[in-house]
C-alpha cells in the first residue's frame, strides 16, 4: 500500500508499505481523505517538543474511511461502515481519564505521532476509537472531524460564547478557522485577526465564508475591535496562534468581564501583564484536544451543514508529493490540504 512516511526532520516521502493485518479485536479501515494540521507540521520540522517522536512512521492523524474487515470479537462495526478515528487514545486508567478528563490523560498516545499513523491506503484500529459517520456526510467532509472537535471543544464547552457576542479568533490557520466557524454557527459576531503571510490565501477563505477579517499588520485591530464593540472590547477572544505574542494581544482586546480561551499552545514563553486581567475580573481558559462528545458535536454540525467544509478543504496536493502540501502550508499559502487515498 501507499504511505506517506516522515524519513528526517523536513523530509517526507511516499513509500510503499506493508498493509496491516488485524488482530481479533480490531477493523481494517480503508482511509478515503487524511488531513494535514497544524501539529503535522511540527512534526515535519520536528521542532522542539516534538523531538520524542519516532523516525520513521507513517503520519497523518485525522482521517475518514471505510470498515473493510473486522477481526472475531469486533461488535458494533461491519464491513462498509463509513468511520473516523479519535486517534488521541487516552489509558482509561489514570486520575484525569477516571475524573472524566480523558482529553488531558496521563498516558494518552497518538496516531501518527506516537505510532504508525492514516497517511496511507489502510490502518488497523480498535473499534472503541471509532465513531460511525451519519449517512448525509460525505467522506470528504468527515475527514476533518477532527479538528472540528477540538473547535466545538474550545467553543461549546470551554468558552461562554453566546448568540450575538463580539468574538475575536487570532490566527487563521486550521483551528482559528474552525474556532470562527463554530462561532459563527451560534450566531456570534466574528472576526478573525491574521497577518502579511495570511493575507494571500487564508484570510480571503475566512472573508468567502461570509466571516470578517482584519490583518493586524496592514490594518488597525484597535479601530476594528471599537467599531465593533462600540469601544467595549470582545466578550471572547480565542487565541490559536500558538504564537507568543497571542496571549497578550487577548488580554489587550478583551472587554472588562469577558474572556479570553487559549486554544494554541505558544512556542516560547509568554510575557503578560495581568494587573488588567485581574482589576477587569476576565476569565482567562484553556482548551486542549476533545472527548467523545466533542466528536460527536462535530459529526451533527457537518450532518446539518454548518461548517462550509468543501471550502475549507484543499484537495490540490498529491499523495506522490507530500512535501508541497507541508511546505505550502508553512507558508500560510494553504489552510487545510488534505490527502485522497480513494
Amino acid at each position: 500500500m501507499k504511505a506517506i512516511v516522515q524519513t528526517g526532520p523536513r523530509e517526507v516521502e511516499t513509500q510503499d508499505r506493508e498493509k496491516p493485518t488485524i488482530g481479533t479485536d480490531e477493523v481494517l479501515v480503508k482511509v478515503h481523505t487524511a488531513g494535514l494540521c497544524g501539529s503535522d507540521a511540527h512534526a515535519y520540522k520536528y521542532d522542539g517538543g516534538y523531538e520524542w517522536i519516532p523516525i520513521p512512521r507513517i503520519m497523518g492523524h485525522e482521517y475518514s474511511g471505510s470498515v473493510v474487515e473486522v477481526g472475531d470479537a469486533v461488535d458494533g462495526f461491519a464491513a462498509g461502515d463509513n468511520v473516523i478515528e479519535e486517534p488521541i487514545h487516552d489509558c482509561g486508567h489514570c486520575f484525569q481519564c477516571k475524573n472524566g478528563q480523558p482529553n488531558v490523560c496521563q498516558n494518552f498516545s497518538i496516531t501518527g505521532m506516537h505510532r504508525d499513523g492514516a497517511y496511507a491506503e489502510y490502518v488497523a484500529v480498535s473499534p472503541e476509537h471509532l465513531h460511525a459517520v451519519p449517512a448525509d456526510v460525505p467522506l470528504r467532509q468527515a475527514a476533518v472531524t477532527e479538528p472540528i472537535s477540538i473547535a466545538t471543544r474550545a467553543v461549546l464547552e470551554q468558552s461562554v460564547t453566546t448568540p450575538g457576542d463580539n468574538v475575536l479568533v487570532e490566527g487563521p490557520g486550521p483551528i482559528g478557522v474552525l474556532v470562527a466557524a463554530v462561532a459563527d454557527s451560534l450566531g456570534a459576531n466574528v472576526v478573525v485577526a491574521g497577518l502579511d503571510q495570511d493575507a494571500t490565501y487564508r484570510l480571503p477563505l475566512l472573508d468567502d465564508l461570509g466571516i470578517a477579517t482584519v490583518n493586524v499588520q496592514s490594518g488597525d485591530l484597535d479601530a476594528r475591535a471599537d467599531a465593533q464593540t462600540a469601544g467595549v472590547g470582545f466578550d471572547v477572544v480565542f487565541d490559536s496562534t500558538g504564537h507568543h505574542t497571542g496571549i497578550g494581544t487577548a488580554v489587550d482586546h478583551v472587554r472588562k468581564g469577558g474572556q479570553v480561551v487559549m486554544v494554541g499552545i505558544p512556542n516560547d514563553t509568554s510575557e503578560v501583564t495581568f494587573t488588567s486581567v485581574v482589576r477587569g475580573e476576565v476569565d482567562v481558559n484553556t482548551s486542549y484536544g476533545s472527548t467523545w462528545t466533542n466528536f460527536e458535536q462535530a459529526l451533527r454540525l457537518l450532518e446539518r451543514g454548518e461548517i462550509a467544509v468543501d471550502e475549507i478543504l484543499d484537495t490540490s496536493y498529491d499523495v506522490d508529493d507530500p512535501a508541497a502540501a507541508f511546505e505550502a502550508f508553512l507558508a500560510s499559502e494553504t489552510c487545510k490540504p488534505v490527502f485522497q487515498f480513494s
